[in-house]
């Protein structure tokens, strides 16, 4: 099964995804009037899910949660339909963001606004960034879980060291680096550009960097050309001169990241650096041999843009992951779903299976735990990143409505081609996210 960026939310280090059924088993004896459950397939991240549910279910014999598995692609169209129809599961997971401000819009799921208010120890026990992408409108409308999965700039210490050449501390930096590694052959970035939302990292970063977190928010919420917004300009400019100077590797327009072909360039030293999210230091761990062993593997956070708005520690990615509960269900069946949030989601035993994978939990306080993994480094860095943020940007494609994030990642590609100016880069979009 080629792996998607989505199948590997929390892909463990050295196991791959599973390429089970469509829809597969259930676990749980679902009773009359329990609440049903869906989330994605896929392991490790499916052991660790149904694990959760299997805890819930033998410590509430009364309140039992049905769950049932799906493929990612098939998930995105069964939630779809099944929350259209007025037939949803009790408990919605997703990605947060733009569909699930298009189900609020759509009255089809819960306000949980006041239950965290009477819970407020759950919410205090999460990253704090994890909650942007579950409120739309000032409410909670979702409880974030899961794992957390910041972008990250990776570089091979063995090209740098080859080269002569430090870790780059600025936009500057890297653009003077650029010309350095094709010198000697070295593609400076390696990048999986048929997959399109690996070419939307680079300018999630920089929109941050140059504009503040205030210039996708403007955009995010409709406001009249955003894109043509002067820092919007300048970091599609930006993108653009990177592309002119050969940053990237040769070709990158038919390398697919679903194959991890962009991840083999940068462990095999034929690209110097690579922007790509948590998940990938997982993949190069299981794929690289002695890559990620023998301390090749260098990670950074994005550097700054000289004159920039934006603020250092603030990042993009996936925020976490999240669990909604359907406004159609019954009264018992929310009543399981809340239960479940309280005491049931990223408990404990949880926490460690999700740690064990090379993940990092949203949950807050697991420092000891993170330092007594065999990814210890690793996985302190990223909690380090994600806690500390003020603002974690959600990935463009998951923060737009599911028709303004197409024409993005269509454009997005016409940017990296040189096909489309950055003005004609803006018009097109202010077309679909103006309101």
């Amino acid at each position: 099964m080629a792996l998607s960026r989505r199948t590997l939310l929390g892909l463990a280090v050295g196991v791959p995804a599973s390429a089970a059924l469509a829809a597969c088993g259930s676990s749980g004896p679902g009773k009359s009037g329990g609440a049903t459950y869906w989330y994605l397939n896929g392991q490790p991240q499916e052991g660790v899910r149904a694990g959760a549910v299997d805890a819930f279910n033998k410590a509430h014999p009364k309140e039992q949660i049905k769950d049932t598995t799906f493929q990612n692609d098939a998930y995105k169209t069964k939630i779809k339909t099944s929350i259209g129809a007025g037939k949803a599961p009790t408990i919605i997971w997703g990605w947060g963001g733009g569909t699930l401000r298009t189900y609020v819009e759509a009255g089809q799921v819960e306000d949980l606004t006041s239950w965290f208010g009477e819970h407020s120890e759950v919410k205090k026990s999460l990253f704090p960034s994890s909650f942007g992408a579950a409120t739309v409108n000032g409410k909670i409308y979702a409880m974030p879980v899961e794992t957390v999965q910041p972008i990250i700039l990776y570089y091979n210490r063995k090209v740098f060291d080859q080269v002569g050449v430090e870790p780059p501390k600025s936009w500057g930096d890297i653009m003077a680096l650029v010309p350095r590694f094709n010198a000697k052959g070295i593609a400076p970035f390696s990048l999986g550009g048929q997959s399109r939302w690996t070419n939307m990292m680079w300018l999630e970063f920089l929109f941050d960097r140059i504009g503040g977190s205030q210039l996708f928010q403007a955009i995010i919420e409709g406001e009249k050309n955003a894109w043509s917004n002067p820092d919007a300009i300048a970091a599609l400019t930006k993108v653009q001169e990177l592309v002119k100077a050969h940053g990237f590797v040769k070709g990158f327009s038919s390398i697919t990241a679903d194959s991890n072909a962009d991840q083999a360039l940068l462990y095999t030293g034929r690209a110097a650096m690579m922007l790509h999210g948590a998940w990938s230091y997982g993949i190069q761990k299981a794929d690289g041999g002695d890559f990620v062993s023998s301390g090749s593997l260098g990670y950074m956070t994005f550097p700054p843009v000289e004159g920039g708005k934006g603020d250092p520690s603030d990042t993009v990615g996936n925020p976490a992951q999240y669990l909604s509960i359907s406004s159609k269900a019954s009264a018992e069946q929310k009543k399981v779903a809340k239960d479940f949030f309280a005491t049931g989601v990223l408990q404990d035993e949880e926490v460690k299976q999700w740690i064990d994978n090379g993940s990092v939990p949203i949950r807050l306080g697991t420092e000891k735990l993170l330092a007594a993994s065999k990814n210890a480094d690793f996985l302190q860095f990223t909690y380090d990143i994600a806690s500390k943020a003020k603002v974690f940007g959600q990935s463009w494609d998951q923060a737009l409505s599911p028709t303004a994030a197409e024409t993005l990642l269509d454009n997005i590609v016409k940017l990296f081609q040189l096909s489309v100016s950055p003005q004609q880069f803006a018009d097109n979009l202010n077309a679909v996210t103006s309101k």
